[in-house]
């Protein structure tokens, strides 16, 4: 059996009618991918009613002056109090980024939280996002078989935008699918 090539830095956009209500119109970032594990991170889904500054603050980190606002987003059903930092490669912690795709990285750690929060020397871009997406294996390599996700290059300007009511469209458009004509329901020719 061949193995496929890894899927890390892809989008997968999800197709109406996935069945798993937690990822309705989900645009996953793809961040590991193996031939045992697949990992991801949810980028349309914000953390209502808390921000970095209260993160930080609750971690008893310093918040700088300057910090910016930045919402948090729910990032899969895993490990849902688990934080990850997505971030441009600009900045990295060599003990603890993973480094993914083109000009991605991924850290786990307090560190990047900070840095996340400083303007002058963090990364160019980043996410705070609280749990994940996982795939056991040759799970997610399935779901794609039996068109769930729709795949795509990834985009900075779509992954870090704000807008995340319009973000499922909007990777559907990237790759020439007008979200208005898909249907959840399966047909016959």
């Amino acid at each position: 059996m061949s193995q496929s090539p890894s899927l890390s830095g892809r989008l997968l956009v999800a197709m109406p009618g996935i069945g798993d209500p937690r990822f309705e119109h989900a645009v996953i970032l793809i961040c590991a991918h193996g031939p045992d594990h697949a990992m991801g991170l949810r980028l349309d889904r914000p953390v209502s009613g808390v921000d970095l500054k209260a993160v930080l603050d609750r971690l008893d980190l310093a918040v700088p002056e300057t910090a910016p606002e930045r919402q948090i987003l729910a990032g899969g059903p895993v490990e849902r109090e688990r934080g990850f930092v997505l971030h441009t490669d600009d900045w990295v912690s060599p003990e603890s980024s993973l480094a993914f795709g083109d000009g991605l990285a991924m850290t786990g750690t307090r560190d990047a939280l900070v840095a996340m929060a400083d303007v002058e020397a963090g990364p160019d871009r980043a996410l705070l996002v609280l749990g994940y997406a996982g795939w056991g294996e040759g799970q997610l390599e399935d779901e794609l078989a039996e068109n769930v996700w729709l795949m795509s290059d990834a985009d900075l300007d779509l992954i870090f935008d704000a807008d995340h009511d319009t973000k499922w469209a909007r990777a559907l458009a990237r790759i020439g699918v007008d979200a208005g004509r898909l249907s959840a329901q399966g047909g016959r020719a």
